[in-house]
C-alpha cells in the first residue's frame, strides 16, 4: 500500500472496514440483489460505525477525517461485488449529504445532516431529468415562490436511492428565463404531498433502488431553499468534481478486484497440464491490464491528495472518471474472458461486475460530455472557478 498517502491509522481503518463488510454486508448481498432493495438495518449499522460521518464536521456527529479515509471506504465498497449496494451508500454520503453540508441551513443540518450521519435518514440527489440527461442547464423542473413557500413541479430520473430515501436534494429552476443562472437547490422531505416515485428496471446495480420521481405541486417552505436562490448551477458544478473523482476511484477499485479474482482463478485452473497463469499470452495480457489499473489508481490518489488540500481539481477529476471507467470496463471484460465459460455464469462474480461496471462511463456525466468539458479546458482555455 502506498505510504505516500496512507498512514498506519488508515490501514487500521481499512482492516476494520473490511471486517465489517465481510460480517455485516457480504452475507446479504445476494438477497438485496434479488430483491432490488437494501434492508434498512444496514444503514443504521454503517451510521453506528461512523462510516457516514468520515469527512463531515464533528458538530453534526462526523469524524472530520481526511479524504483518504473516504478513498478507503469507496475502494472497499467496490469489493463486495455489488455496484448497486456501493452506489446506494456513496450516493447518500457524497451526493446528497455533500449538498446538505455545503449549502444547508443550520436547521437543515440539524434535521437532516445529523440523522444522515447516524444512518437514521437516507438521502438522494435529484438533478437528471427524463428529457435532459447530461444537460443540467436544460432542466424543466420549476420552483415558483408564493409568499412563504415554493411550489415544485417536474420530474427527475435515474436517481440512486430514488424510491426508499427519506429526503431529496432537488435542483429546480426558480428563474427559467435565466437558463443555468436560474437554478436553485431545495430540500424536500419524502413525506411532502405530491412526491411520487417509480422504480426503474436496470441492466445492473440491481440492489440499488434507482427511481424516476415526479413532483406535482409539491409545497415546501422557503426555509428549504439551500444556499442562495439562482446559485444552484455553480453548486452543482462544484460538487461534480468530487462525484467524478468518486466514480474514478470506484472504477480502479473494481478493476483491481476483478484482476485479483482472475489471478486467483488462473492459479487454480489447469489446462494442457499446467495452470493457465503459465500461458504467455494470458500473462502478458494480465501485465497490460494491471499496468492500466495501477496508473489510474496512482492518478486518482494524486487528485484526492490535491482535493484534500483544498485545490479545485475539476479538470483532473473529469480526466479521472473518463479514463478510469473506460479502463475498468476493459479490464473486467478481459477478466471475464480469462474465466472462460465460468465467467458467463451468474454464480461467478464477473457477470455482475461487467453489468455493474458498464454504468461507469454513463452516470455522473457521460464520457462524451466529459470529453467536451475537457476540450473546452484544454483547447478553448475555459477556466472553471469554485463558488466563492
Amino acid at each position: 500500500m502506498n505510504s505516500m498517502y496512507f498512514t498506519e491509522e488508515h490501514q487500521l481503518f481499512r482492516k476494520s472496514l473490511q471486517d465489517f463488510l465481510q460480517k455485516e454486508v457480504v452475507p446479504h448481498i445476494e438477497t438485496w440483489e434479488k430483491a432490488g432493495k437494501i434492508d434498512r438495518f444496514i444503514w443504521k449499522k454503517f451510521g453506528d460505525m461512523g462510516f457516514f460521518g468520515i469527512n463531515y464536521p464533528e458538530a453534526y456527529g462526523g469524524l472530520n477525517l481526511d479524504l483518504f479515509y473516504t478513498v478507503i471506504l469507496l475502494e472497499e465498497l467496490q469489493k463486495v461485488n455489488s455496484g448497486g449496494f456501493a452506489a446506494a451508500i456513496w450516493a447518500h454520503v457524497y451526493l446528497a449529504m455533500t449538498h446538505l453540508n455545503a449549502e444547508g441551513s443550520e436547521t437543515i443540518k440539524q434535521n437532516y445532516l445529523k440523522p444522515s450521519i447516524t444512518g437514521d435518514k437516507i438521502g438522494c440527489l435529484c438533478i437528471t431529468e427524463p428529457f435532459g440527461g447530461s444537460d443540467v442547464a436544460g432542466m424543466r423542473t420549476t420552483a415558483v415562490k408564493h409568499g412563504d413557500h415554493y411550489l415544485i413541479n417536474g420530474s427527475k430520473t435515474f436517481i440512486t436511492n430514488g424510491v426508499y430515501s427519506d429526503y431529496l436534494v432537488v435542483a429546480a429552476k426558480t428563474t427559467p428565463e435565466l437558463g443555468n443562472r436560474g437554478i436553485s437547490i431545495f430540500l424536500i422531505d419524502r413525506s411532502a404531498e405530491g412526491v411520487s416515485a417509480t422504480k426503474l428496471n436496470k441492466l445492473g446495480w440491481h440492489a440499488s433502488d434507482t427511481g424516476e420521481i415526479a413532483f406535482d405541486n409539491v409545497k415546501i417552505p422557503v426555509e428549504n431553499l439551500m444556499g442562495e436562490e439562482n446559485n444552484g448551477f455553480p453548486y452543482i458544478m462544484q460538487h461534480f468534481a468530487f462525484e467524478r473523482l468518486i466514480m474514478g476511484i470506484n472504477a480502479h477499485a473494481r478493476a483491481e478486484f476483478a484482476l485479483e479474482y482472475a489471478l486467483k482463478y488462473m492459479s487454480e485452473r489447469s489446462a494442457f497440464g499446467k495452470t493457465i497463469n503459465k500461458f504467455q499470452a494470458l500473462r502478458h495480457t494480465i501485465a497490460d491490464l494491471y499496468t492500466e489499473m495501477e496508473m489510474c489508481k496512482a492518478f486518482n490518489y494524486s487528485i484526492a491528495y490535491r482535493l484534500n488540500k483544498g485545490e479545485y481539481v475539476v479538470k483532473e477529476a473529469t480526466m479521472s472518471k473518463l479514463k478510469s471507467t473506460k479502463m475498468a470496463d476493459e479490464v473486467i471484460y478481459q477478466c471475464l474472458q480469462f474465466l472462460g465459460g465460468y465467467g458467463y455464469m451468474e454464480e461467478y462474480p464477473m457477470a455482475r461486475l461487467m453489468r455493474d461496471s458498464r454504468l461507469g462511463p454513463i452516470g455522473g456525466g457521460t464520457s462524451e460530455i466529459l470529453r467536451e468539458i475537457l476540450a473546452k479546458i484544454i483547447i478553448d482555455k475555459k477556466d472553471y472557478k469554485p463558488v466563492t
